[in-house]
């Protein structure tokens, strides 16, 4: 009983991948503030292709690192399933 349900509640979630690539990298003008990776996501509509996000990423040994200008990413986007629906709705 116990292993369905931890294998339930591990359920993956719904999500895609995107491919970027980190057009700048922006110093904040506050030295307080963190510094931006805008990324451009290459499937996207034209006026929507850039995000920016905070440029701080972890290691699998946790620690910190940072994206460089021009890095190819994937951007994932997932959902949990109560937020989706059929794509043919």
């Amino acid at each position: 009983m116990a292993a369905t349900l931890v294998a339930a509640t591990m359920a993956k979630k719904p999500k895609t991948k995107k491919s970027g690539t980190v057009r700048k990298v922006i110093k904040p003008i506050v030295p307080s503030d963190p510094e931006k990776a805008e990324i451009e996501i290459r499937e996207a509509d034209h006026l929507y292709k850039e995000i920016r996000i905070e440029n701080t990423l972890v290691d699998d040994k946790g620690k910190k690192v940072k994206l460089k200008k021009d890095a190819e990413v994937e951007v994932t986007i997932e959902a949990d399933e109560k937020d989706t629906s059929p794509a043919d709705q």
